[in-house]
């Protein structure tokens, strides 16, 4: 048995990710930024699916077709390679994510 508590204070000064569990195809992270943002011009295409909910704090994600306000309680599924950004993240209270990332392929 695992356990632990997202809400874990965060020492560094970049993001944290902490992988929480990886069954099979999928991997569910917890991730702890405090204003930290995407490098500029730099944008995810990832190769899986991501549902991402705010679970403390805010964010200011970036598409090809706009930006997404999330505030706690918020998320957002985002396809394989849809290109996003991070473009905001509170830093007080730091913005806690819980990230589920897949793979529709078999």
């Amino acid at each position: 048995m695992q356990r632990g508590n997202l809400f874990t204070p965060v020492t560094r000064s970049d993001d944290e990710f902490v992988e929480i569990l990886k069954p099979g195809q999928m991997r569910i992270e917890r991730i702890v930024s405090q204003g930290h943002v995407s490098p500029a011009g730099f944008w995810y295409d990832q190769s899986e699916w991501e549902y991402v909910a705010v679970l403390q704090g805010c964010a200011e994600l970036e598409t090809l077709d706009g930006k997404i306000t999330l505030n706690a309680g918020d998320w957002v599924m985002i396809p394989e390679h849809e290109k996003h950004r991070v473009s905001y993240t509170s830093s007080e209270p730091a913005c806690v994510w819980l990230a589920v990332f897949g793979s529709s392929e078999a």
